[in-house]
């Protein structure tokens, strides 16, 4: 156990972070429209229904 505490267990953190910091670092060699956050606007259409297309909830008489 004291082998994977002094030696796997740090081992692993780097290189999770050598991988973490590798991809965020990607960024930089990426053309700069891909670089850019995604778009939040729709561009397409969407099968997810809208506030506007839900009727509204019927309450019971109690």
């Amino acid at each position: 156990m004291a082998i994977f505490r002094q030696y796997i267990a740090p081992l692993l953190v780097v290189l999770v972070f050598v991988f973490a910091l590798v991809a965020v670092s990607a960024r930089i060699f990426l053309p700069s429209d891909m670089a850019a956050p995604a778009p939040i606007e729709e561009v397409g259409i969407s099968s997810q229904p809208t506030p506007a297309d839900l009727s509204p909830a019927h309450k019971s008489a109690s």
